[in-house]
């Protein structure tokens, strides 16, 4: 592999016929050897590819030939390769229908139209957000589970003590954030697709003023690096488990055994479970399972 990348992409617009379009993305990406995951439903396409660049650029502009998909948003990061020349992140190709692009498990609430989310949060560009932070007293707001934010985060963020996407709604429904509905709520998560959905799910819940980071933390990364407000390391679902934007990233995940600085975050080395945590490497050594299935 000449140079491994991987590409992280979205775009919302209305589908007739996701398994249609499903098998395309399949046949796509297979034929030009790329390995990830890839949502398609109703509402658009999401996915994580990995592989070599030329082949990647040919995906991309594949998928960006579909009218419904021409403004897809892609982010690109450095990949790694194996000595066969395929990507060392991801074990295989998987192209699936959901009846999410984001499991918020309310697929009702949120209305697609051809110009993506419908009453979605104000989009925010990094030098946007530098300037609103400016002006006003703003909140951010994480988009991510628990452990995505361990390890980093945006100074001062509000972290909803979340394992999966699934329980956002569960606390903004029991009040936890009504003390937010009237300031300016600035949110984020990984490469922005989750704010899409959760803005226009927190504005049908009273929140008056709502942003989204365009782009994510990828995005404001790439601007920034860590010379902004953005503290720390970005998780990614791969097998590089997180990026650093910069050689001066700051540790500001703490080991869950002895509470020294990390950036790692760990799977429980029980096979039944799927519980993360942030565990130094020297924790790590001596034990790899979770606190409830620790010996």
């Amino acid at each position: 592999m000449a140079t491994p990348k991987v590409i992280l992409y979205y775009a919302f617009a209305p589908l007739a016929d996701p398994e249609a379009v499903r098998l395309w993305q399949h046949t796509l990406a297979e034929s030009l050897g790329l390995r990830g995951r890839v949502i398609v439903s109703s509402h658009g396409i999401n996915g994580t590819l990995g592989g070599d660049v030329v082949e990647l650029k040919k995906y991309a502009r594949g998928l960006r030939s579909y009218a419904p998909f021409k403004d897809a948003d892609i982010k690109w990061s450095a990949g790694e390769a194996l000595p066969d020349g395929t990507t060392a992140l991801f074990p295989k190709l998987s192209v699936k229908v959901r009846d999410e692009l984001v499991a918020f498990g309310a697929p009702d609430e949120v209305e697609v139209d051809g110009e993506g989310v419908v009453d979605g949060g104000t989009k925010l560009t990094p030098e946007q957000l530098h300037e609103l932070v400016e002006r006003e007293e703003v909140v951010f707001f994480d988009g991510r589970n628990r452990i995505e934010s361990e390890i980093g985060r945006f100074r001062d963020a509000v972290r909803p003590p979340v394992d999966t996407t699934r329980e956002f709604l569960g606390l903004l429904d029991s009040g936890a954030y009504d003390h937010l509905k009237d300031k300016p709520v600035v949110t984020y998560c990984t490469g922005g697709i989750r704010c899409e959905v959760l803005t226009p799910l927190m504005r049908k819940r009273g929140f008056r003023e709502v942003y989204q980071l365009d782009g994510g933390i990828a995005r404001y990364g790439e601007t920034f690096g860590d010379d902004g407000l953005w503290e720390g390391s970005m998780y990614v679902f791969d097998g590089r488990g997180a990026t650093d934007f910069s050689d001066h990233t700051a540790l500001v995940g703490r080991c869950d055994r002895c509470d020294q600085p990390t950036n790692t975050a760990r799977d429980c080395s029980d096979i039944a479970c799927v519980a993360q945590f942030a565990r130094c490497d020297t924790c790590a050594d001596l034990d790899l399972a979770c606190a409830t299935h620790a010996a």
